[in-house]
């Protein structure tokens, strides 16, 4: 009497249908081969944990089973090829949907299947947080959007009505939700800019090599700037420090 073949418990629920994978990754070739069987330079090994043993596998169009331990006779060998950035596996082809979907060490890494839960999920999360940017972007006072907006355009906020940041803000914050938030919350940001708007007032001077601080009216110096790090960084760390709050009011008093 033969032995059923047992079934791996990652196939247990396996639901047959057509499968959708997609390139991961900044990077996202028009064409992308990956590996389809065993090597020395690509190693395709699946740990079974129920017999202890590595499995080879390899990509065979005329076999049943990704396993080499399965297969039976000569096999054909098949390419697996991603083609902008995507690769549809009908349900007719198990063998390249369980290796895909199951087994493949590049699963994770330089692909994923497409999940229509997992994608509902993922953009019902993008919009809430592109909700939440907006919100704050839109109650925003203009002073601390300038001092978001300066991260992103840089000096060109100078030249920028309140309409114009308002707008841009808010495109700034649909788009990038996450780092919007991230920088409202920081209050270096605004440190930074204040900084900034001091030394384009002349109230205070940055040296030509970026590595000191004084009064503009008396060249008195204020601070030196760490080395390799930002000037404007630098002093928004220093208004912190009991001098700079003291320096941080005066220059205060001056801008009004």
């Amino acid at each position: 009497m033969s032995k059923t073949k047992e079934i791996p418990s990652v196939e247990k629920g396996w639901e047959i249908k057509d499968r959708t994978y997609f390139v991961t990754g900044r990077y996202k070739p028009l064409t992308l081969r990956i590996p389809s069987r065993h090597s020395r330079k690509f190693p395709m090994l699946w740990f079974d944990e129920e017999t202890n043993k590595q499995r080879e596998l390899r990509y065979a169009t005329n076999q049943n089973s990704p396993f080499v331990d399965e297969q039976k006779g000569e096999a054909t060998m098949g390419t697996i090829l991603f083609k902008d950035g995507a690769l549809v596996v009908p349900k007719s082809q198990q063998a390249l949907q369980k290796l895909l979907s199951l087994y493949h060490p590049m699963k994770g890494k330089r692909y994923r299947e497409f999940d229509s839960i997992v994608q509902a999920v993922d953009q019902l999360d993008l919009m809430e947080l592109q909700i939440d940017a907006l919100n704050a972007a839109r109650s925003m006072d203009v002073e601390h959007l300038e001092a978001i907006m300066r991260v992103e355009v840089g000096s060109k906020v100078n030249d920028m009505s309140s309409k114009e940041l308002k707008r841009d803000g808010l495109i700034f914050a649909r788009q990038n939700p996450s780092l919007f938030l991230d920088l409202a919350k920081d209050e270096n940001v605004q440190l930074r800019n204040f900084a900034i708007i001091a030394t384009e007032a002349k109230i205070i001077k940055l040296s030509q090599d970026q590595r000191s601080f004084t009064w503009a009216s008396n060249g008195k110096k204020l601070m030196n700037v760490p080395f390799d790090e930002n000037p404007y960084s630098a002093m928004a760390a220093f208004f912190k420090t009991d001098e700079g709050v003291e320096v941080f009011k005066s220059i205060e008093k001056k801008l009004k």
